[in-house]
């Protein structure tokens, strides 16, 4: 069974996709199952982690010390609220900054999450601010 924002890559032709609507049954791409990423925590010191500055009481930036050459860059950046009603994305290309600033007024907190083509997955926590 899929849960909700889970993230799927097929391990062929390197399509992702997003669960939207949880559902029973495998996820096929290219004629074969297609790979459930799993999610790695990174330490304060890892370039995949995610950085947070308050700006105000409700915009944050969040932003990483990534390469962000052809190479190995940040694919995307997602921040979702905790109770996962809330998502912000922003899709990123090489030599971009990895970073993405927002507003959000999520009493319970929130978590970031970002892909790196290289390394995968990758979830910051946060507490509540």
């Amino acid at each position: 069974m899929t849960k909700l924002l889970e993230l799927y890559k097929c391990n062929i032709c390197n399509n992702i996709i997003e669960i939207t609507h949880e559902g029973i049954g495998e996820i096929i791409c290219c004629n074969k199952n297609m790979e459930l990423l799993e999610e790695k925590t990174p330490n304060q010191e890892d370039a995949h982690f995610a950085h947070i500055e308050n700006i105000d009481e409700i915009t944050k930036k969040i932003y990483f010390n990534h390469p962000m050459n052809d190479e190995h860059y940040i694919e995307f950046i997602e921040v979702i609220s905790l109770d996962n009603k809330y998502i912000k994305r922003k899709h990123l290309k090489p030599n971009e900054t990895a970073q993405l600033i927002f507003k959000c007024e999520c009493k319970e907190g929130f978590y970031v999450r970002n892909y790196c083509n290289i390394h995968n997955l990758n979830k910051t926590n946060t507490e509540a601010k």
